[in-house]
């Protein structure tokens, strides 16, 4: 771990000038930092020279001097989680000698707790094969890291800091665990902070950023997720500290769209969204790098890496954006086929998981997707439901709605959602169920605001009802204007679609 020598030199110098020493040497044994301390700790410069990657551990050990011979610090034992070091010794002083050796090293999950602290000995009775001990420790986390990634899903630790009430806080958590769920991710923990100010660096506090660290490293956590949204400065902050996956609330609904979507307009319309998210984002680092832009003067061999991946990304969303005007075109000429021919439209909208795809299905015996998760459709499906009368209506299926919907997505699903302009009649679906249904609600009633469609003539429908307490039903229906079904059982249809005809046909 280090030799006899240097240690007495260390504890030497440090006794001689009162301040403690420390050193940190490579797996090869050289010293990549000498680092001078107080009396009672020492500061671990930058080590992004020795990054950690795909490894468990970083290759680094640190060996430092204790002047009162005492044992490894709470610091210590943070450093040595944070920066997962290989090893971390503290050699007691003692008249300028070695004494005693207090040490501590990470230990695979298996085990059960984060790290391992060894018997208290006397310097000079330390006695152990230290490579071989290195190398076999790091195979074993090595085994136990692949084991776990090999389980498919990302694990993540999700983490609000808001100036918000603890409750709002929670219910905003709760909806941002069903959203790491619908994209497949495993939820290890949650993690609140309530704030009067927020860390414009981290978002959250150091302190409780380096116990999140320390959490996410003894859960086995793969990603940490942000209910709040990042600025790309936050975002890179935050991955560079804690060298895990940094993502947002954001970034996880792009993810989960980018997942779902099949249809041509679907994916052209998340990928220009995810383009113009990550553009801002798009970071170099050094003073290397190039400030050069892209066009006359800037292209060629002068133009680095940085710059010519942003300017393709700018190009692929002028391209997307040409592509998105011309989908937009087809759907204008398919409207005016639907107006020529005196067939209503009736688009079917609501919170995301509200159950539209379900009651699609269930009014025209059709077999859309359907899921029980978060925005299991994202593309609109269309279908023809007749009435006794021998009348037809057009009724559409659309994207569900989300508070906080990312600006970059309402953008490109805007060419999407325009055909809510189209419709004769909105079909408001609420899930009576959810015990947040009326902050859906309002966030439905956002969105449409925003869109300049809160003029439209629309009924509010609750579904689920057959899941949700009979004297809330009752209350919906005294406190709304509104109907109560279950878009599973066609027989709750009944006065819906006698309003739904009603209202569909008062134009012609």
């Amino acid at each position: 771990m280090i030799t006899a020598e240097l240690a007495r030199f260390l504890t030497t110098i440090s006794h001689d000038i009162n301040r403690q020493i420390g050193v940190l040497i490579t797996r090869e044994g050289a010293i990549s930092h000498v680092i001078l301390g107080d009396s009672n700790s020492i500061f671990i410069p930058d080590l992004s020279d020795y990054p950690i990657g795909k490894k468990p551990i970083r290759g680094l050990r640190l060996v430092h001097t204790h002047l009162k011979n005492e044992p490894l610090t709470e610091d210590d034992l943070t450093d040595l989680a944070l920066l997962r070091l290989d090893y971390i010794a503290a050699i007691g002083v003692k008249g300028g000698e070695p004494d005693r050796l207090y040490t501590a090293h990470l230990t695979p999950r298996s085990v059960g707790k984060l790290y391992d602290t060894s018997e208290v000995l006397n310097f000079h009775n330390f006695d152990m094969d230290f490579d071989g001990f290195i190398r076999s420790l790091d195979r074993e986390m090595q085994i136990g890291r692949e084991q776990e990634s090999g389980a498919g899903a990302e694990r993540a630790i999700l983490i609000s800091v808001s100036e918000h009430r603890r409750y709002e806080q929670e219910e905003s958590l709760d909806e941002l665990e069903e959203l790491a769920v619908s994209g497949n991710v495993h939820v290890l923990d949650r993690v609140t902070q309530r704030t009067k100010q927020i860390n414009p660096k981290y978002l959250l506090g150091i302190g409780k950023l380096k116990e999140l660290i320390i959490n996410a490293l003894n859960k086995g956590a793969t990603i940490l997720i942000f209910d709040q949204d990042l600025t790309p400065s936050q975002c890179k902050e935050i991955a560079d500290l804690t060298e895990m996956k940094v993502i947002d609330r954001s970034q996880l609904i792009l993810d989960i769209f980018a997942e779902r979507a099949h249809s041509r307009d679907g994916k052209v319309q998340v990928e220009l969204a995810q383009l113009k998210y990550r553009l801002p984002r798009l970071m170099g680092k050094g003073k290397a790098m190039s400030k050069l832009t892209g066009g006359i003067g800037g292209r060629g061999p002068g133009e680095m890496k940085l710059e010519i991946d942003r300017r393709r990304v700018r190009d692929k969303i002028h391209q997307l954006e040409r592509d998105l005007k011309k989908l937009s075109l087809a759907r204008v000429q398919r409207k005016q086929r639907r107006v020529d021919r005196g067939i209503p439209i009736v688009s079917i909208i609501g919170y995301t998981n509200a159950g539209k795809s379900t009651l699609l299905n269930s009014l025209t015996n059709s077999s859309t997707f359907v899921e029980n998760r978060m925005f299991a459709t994202l593309d609109t499906a269309s279908r023809k439901l007749r009435f006794p009368k021998e009348r037809e209506v057009i009724i559409t299926d659309t994207v569900g709605f989300i508070k906080d919907l990312p600006k970059d997505l309402m953008a490109a699903f805007k060419a999407t959602l325009e055909e809510l302009e189209d419709a004769d009649l909105l079909l408001h679906l609420v899930d009576a169920s959810n015990e947040r249904f009326e902050n859906q609600i309002d966030s439905v009633e956002g969105i449409l605001k925003e869109l300049d469609l809160e003029q439209k003539p629309r009924m509010l429908v609750f579904n689920k009802s057959d899941r949700a307490p009979a004297d809330r039903v009752d209350n919906l229906l005294t406190r709304f204007d509104s109907f109560a079904i279950s878009a599973l059982n066609p027989e709750t249809f009944t006065t819906m679609l006698l309003e739904m005809e009603k209202k569909a046909f008062s134009r012609y």
